[in-house]
């Protein structure tokens, strides 16, 4: 079944997101590092113009390493930076504080030799649940925005002072109206930047035990104690049976199963896992 998610908010803050843009210096774009191009959302592409960007692998710690270092130079190009982190670690995004100044060092200079005391504004912008608010609470060194671990928890924009010299705006994730790829309609379901609650969790659960089972995770395949030649609707099966999600009669709840596989995949219980390759 193809995967389309695209709440009536999320038009309204991509209108919004274009309107502040203009007040902005740079842009915070916020990628999931498991799913870093399928995290690029093409119509943020189209308004962002040519202000400079600092790409933020977010959740490297469940990615793959190597992977990781591969994504970073992709994206480390030009006018643009690219940085890894783990929002959730405490002052682990300080750093991101000195890089924005570092690429608007021209721009802070002319304040200065001009005596404006005017600070930087960038614009933190990803899909849901990719760890924008988070980030933000860890970059300030307290909890300025509200978070939490599903999709849609920010509903507006938000202005949150860093230090004197930078401003953020917070901003809801966004993703696009339509999917024309469903690989990448996977990807973000995977990952839970779609809510589960419009998703048919045991197609999702078949689509990502097909995945793992391509990418050789003997992890995936070792922690549900699987022999390695089931298909995916087997897979699901063997671990409602091995988890005890079974109904009367002893038949198995596929949609326990399913969540089940979903939930440790999102928490890096299956091993560090990059979607895309």
């Amino acid at each position: 079944m193809p995967i389309q998610w695209f709440p009536g908010h999320m038009t309204k803050a991509l209108r919004e997101i274009e309107k502040e843009l203009a007040l902005c210096d740079l842009i915070f774009y916020v990628l999931d590092a498991r799913a870093p191009l399928s995290s690029v959302n093409p119509s943020l592409n189209n308004i962002i113009g040519n202000k400079p960007i600092i790409y933020i692998l977010n959740k490297a710690d469940l990615a793959d390493e190597s992977l990781n270092k591969k994504w970073k130079e992709f994206f480390n190009k030009g006018n643009n930076r690219a940085v890894l982190t783990e929002s959730t670690k405490s002052k682990n995004a300080n750093f991101l504080n000195s890089i924005a100044e570092q690429l608007l060092a021209d721009k802070l200079k002319k304040y200065k030799e001009k005596g404006i005391n005017k600070s930087l504004r960038a614009m933190v912008i990803g899909v849901p649940n990719c760890g924008k608010s988070t980030l933000i609470n860890n970059m300030c060194g307290q909890a300025r925005t509200t978070t939490g671990n599903k999709p849609g928890v920010t509903k507006g924009k938000q202005w949150v002072r860093v230090s004197s010299k930078l401003e953020l705006l917070d901003t809801p994730g966004t993703l696009w109206p339509s999917f024309d790829n469903p690989e990448v309609a996977n990807n973000l379901a995977f990952i839970g930047s779609i809510k589960d609650d419009v998703l048919n969790l045991v197609e999702v659960a078949m689509s990502l035990v097909d995945k793992l089972q391509e990418l050789n995770k003997l992890e995936f395949i070792n922690r549900f104690k699987l022999s390695g030649a089931e298909t995916n609707i087997e897979v699901i099966e063997t671990i409602a049976k091995k988890r005890g999600f079974l109904e009367s009669g002893g038949i198995a709840n596929l949609e326990k199963a399913a969540k089940c596989i979903l939930d440790e995949f999102r928490a890096g219980k299956l091993g560090r896992i990059t979607l895309d390759v």
